[in-house]
Formats: C-alpha cells, structure tokens, sequence
C-alpha cells in the first residue's frame, strides 16, 4: 500500500470518527466496508512474506483464510451477482472476471495451506503468488466492479448491500 493510499485511508477513518451520525452496517457503504477488508487481507499477506518461524506462518496463513473465505463468497453473492444482473454488458464482464479471480485465490490459499512445511521455499513462492494475485485482483476491482457499483447504485442502495453483505458473512463456515 503507497503512503498516498494509506494517508487517504486515515484520513476516511478520521472523517468517519468524527463525523456525527449513526454507526453500524445500515449507515455505512459497501465499499467502505470492503477497503476496511482489503486492507486487513494485504496487511496479513505483507506480514506472511516476512514471517520467518513456521508456526508463525501457518497462524497467517490461518487468519488470511478466515478473513478470506467468507469476504470472497459474499462479496459474489452480494456485489457481484449485482454486477452480473445489471444490462451493462462491461459491468457483467467485471463480475465474472471478480469471480474467475476468488477461484484462483481460494485453490492458491487451499495450496498453501495444505503445504506441510511453512518454512519450505514453495511455502513461501505459494504465498508470494496468493499475495501478487490478490494485489492485482484488489487494485482491479477497486476501479473496475466499484466504478460499476458506484455508477448504478445509490448511496442507500450500497449501505443495503453493506447489511446484506455483513449478514452473508456471518452465514460462511471456515473449516
């Protein structure tokens, strides 16, 4: 994350603390929720790369699949079958393209989550490559899939996605 982004980032925290109004998932945007995910997912894949212990790994590796997995299937349920029902054809592309790429995340983290020794080199090439996919796939759909999002759903319509979003989550079982 560059410095311009993780400034902005504080900055939409800061504002949203001190702004007077209502706090919970009813009140706040679907997209400001999924940042706040974004960012949690790329801290704990920057702190696996530099992670050295082997159980120390695997913990990451652990915490990177709970906050994953039910963020991932949400998200298509919530935003992406949005996407997909829209009549823009572009839009439609982006859902599926975000779909194609949460496949290649969740067989990568299954990958490297089934490798026995967390200090071996293809441990840590599996993680590099979950991480590199998942950068990408973030960058992409922070401009792709929420331009779409923004330019045909209200204000009221992404914090009822927000609701529908937190509530999907809660129904995801990690094993």
């Amino acid at each position: 994350m560059s410095v311009k982004s993780k400034v902005k980032s504080a900055t939409k925290a800061v504002v949203r603390a001190i702004t007077p109004q209502a706090n919970g998932p009813q009140h706040t945007d679907i997209l400001d929720t999924l940042k706040e995910e974004h960012d949690e997912v790329k801290s704990l894949l920057g702190e696996l790369q530099d992670a050295h212990s082997g159980s120390q790994r695997k913990a990451l590796v652990h915490k990177i699949k709970l906050a994953l997995i039910p963020h991932a299937k949400a998200e298509q349920k919530v935003v992406y079958d949005a996407v997909i029902a829209l009549r823009d054809k572009d839009a439609q592309v982006d859902g599926y393209e975000g779909y194609l790429e949460h496949d290649l995340a969740a067989e990568t983290l299954q990958r490297l989550a089934g490798i026995s020794n967390a200090t071996s080199p293809e441990h840590k090439a599996t993680a590099k490559v979950l991480k590199e996919l998942l950068e990408h796939h973030i960058k992409e759909e922070e401009s792709s899939v929420w331009g779409d999002v923004k330019k045909n759903f209200s204000h009221q319509d992404r914090t009822s996605m927000n609701v529908a979003f937190i509530a999907a989550k809660s129904r995801v079982k990690v094993t």
